[in-house]
């Protein structure tokens, strides 16, 4: 039977009991990335607090099942429907068709998802699969009188609503309405000014690269129906929770809601779950600063992507997080001491049952109270200091892990691989590995790639990190 799981939830703007539609069961819908270019660390982020969120409720005992969507039409370069498409402006920065482009960032994303220990969801839909579902929501709301055409365009009548703001109070509407179209123009087809697009047809956006048949001619979908659509076709008319990350909660996700339920005559989603921003010193992370630091770029610069991971779930997630290379070397640093304490435990002896039902009570019972994995990781630094043997902190490990996705046991294991080689051939790497510095000091890259291929050669693999040169037995 699942355990009690409670949450802060942006629809009520106060932590939540979860009660699901079906007991013992979450329906999660994810916002996916729009795949116009690679996600950076701070998407990344969001992603890595959503797998958090359901991998605590499986451990509470839940059977999840999670669909998120691949944007790959229909977002415009402003998220209140102006400006141009991104995967058009994508394809276009790259000399590629948008098809080509979705591709690689959707590849692209996946790879650095999967670094940082997220679980695949169960369902990926991009949204040019969707279309008869779109064109059909549409028709709906045209015919309830929620929709209207204009200039060639379907829109959602937002004035049709006993309350369009549904994530704000009183106070914040004036500000979230001015902020729809504070540096945009106005679009002069639509009777209020928070009215948004369902579907484009005669549009300004002429070379717009993917367009369908419809009803009222060929044309595209707005970027906001997508998720409605697809999270009722694998999940159903009742959804339980929605993810996404705080700068979608308007006007994305108003809307969604607003199109949502106007179009089933019910409500849709009871449990909104937002993640905050990762900041770096220049405020927000966004692609449009230029650079963009993925995850792996932090590879590449020798960080294990698993740090990250470890980096964002020390924080809260409803707090900004900041991000630093100072930060993240400290994070290093701790991380390599978890693991060393880790590779120290021996498998010896019997598990005492009793003592680690206690500490994954504790550790359930703070996820599950606001997803709380800033503690879940103090709790794992108690179970590491409690006094019980060897067997039973290796299996408090290895359960937390079922959320925490760390990887210690197999970070411990490779270390204690290390030091358990034949004491001529750890000699015999360290020589190497100081020859091949010096060489690369010495901008001898011939001499340095020569003793890497030597030492591979002996079944030794060497990786530049941060924290210096790695080596373990392949």
């Amino acid at each position: 039977m699942a355990q009690d799981f409670s949450f802060y939830n942006s629809l009520t703007r106060k932590i939540d009991k979860l009660e699901t539609n079906e007991p013992g069961k979450v329906s999660i819908y994810t916002c996916g990335p729009t795949v116009y270019h690679y996600a950076h660390i701070g998407n990344i982020r969001t992603y890595i607090m959503q797998d958090a969120l359901v991998k605590s409720l499986e451990y509470a005992g839940y059977e999840v099942k999670r669909v998120m969507n691949i944007t790959d039409v229909g977002h415009l370069s402003s998220d209140a429907d102006t400006g141009e498409d991104k995967m058009l402006a994508g394809a276009k920065r790259e000399h590629k068709s948008v098809m080509e482009i979705a591709k690689f960032y959707t590849d692209a994303f996946f790879k650095d998802f999967q670094a940082v220990g997220n679980k695949m969801p169960d369902v990926i839909e991009p949204a040019t699969n969707c279309i008869p579902e779109f064109i059909h929501m549409v028709e709906v709301l045209l015919e309830k009188g929620f929709a209207y055409q204009a200039g060639g365009n379907i829109y959602f009548d937002t004035s049709k609503l006993d309350d369009y703001y549904v994530f704000s109070s009183a106070l914040e509407k004036e500000q979230l309405e001015v902020g729809v179209r504070d540096d945009v123009e106005e679009d002069t087809n639509k009777k209020n000014k928070t009215d948004f697009v369902l579907w484009f047809t005669k549009s300004k956006f002429e070379d717009q690269a993917l367009k369908w048949d419809s009803p009222w001619g060929v044309g595209y979908p707005g970027w906001h129906i997508e998720c409605s659509c697809i999270s009722m076709k694998h999940l159903g008319e009742r959804l339980d929770i929605h993810c996404g990350g705080v700068d979608n909660m308007f006007p994305h996700h108003t809307n969604e809601i607003a199109q949502s339920e106007s179009y089933l005559g019910h409500k849709w989603c009871g449990y909104w779950f937002h993640s905050n921003h990762l900041n770096d010193r220049a405020g927000k992370m966004s692609k449009s600063k230029g650079a963009v630091l993925t995850v792996s770029l932090l590879k590449e610069k020798g960080y294990d992507p698993l740090v990250y991971r470890f980096f964002c779930l020390q924080s809260h997630y409803r707090k900004p997080l900041e991000f630093s290379f100072e930060v993240l070397d400290s994070t290093v640093a701790v991380y390599n001491k978890l693991v060393k304490r880790v590779a120290e435990f021996k498998e010896d002896g019997v598990v005492d049952e009793k003592v680690k039902e206690e500490f994954e009570a504790k550790f359930r019972e703070t996820l599950s109270n606001d997803l709380n994995t800033s503690m879940a990781i103090t709790i794992l630094y108690d179970a590491l200091k409690a006094d019980t043997n060897d067997a039973t902190k290796l299996a408090i490990v290895k359960s937390f892990d079922k959320v925490l996705s760390l990887d210690l046991i197999g970070h411990a294991a490779a270390l204690s691989e290390e030091a358990e080689v034949d004491p001529e051939l750890l000699k015999y790497i360290e020589e190497q590995i100081a020859k091949r510095t010096e060489a690369k000091k010495a901008k001898d890259f011939a001499t340095a790639d020569a003793i890497r291929e030597e030492l591979l050669s002996k079944g030794v693999e060497i990786k530049d990190t941060r924290e210096g040169v790695k080596w373990q037995l392949i």
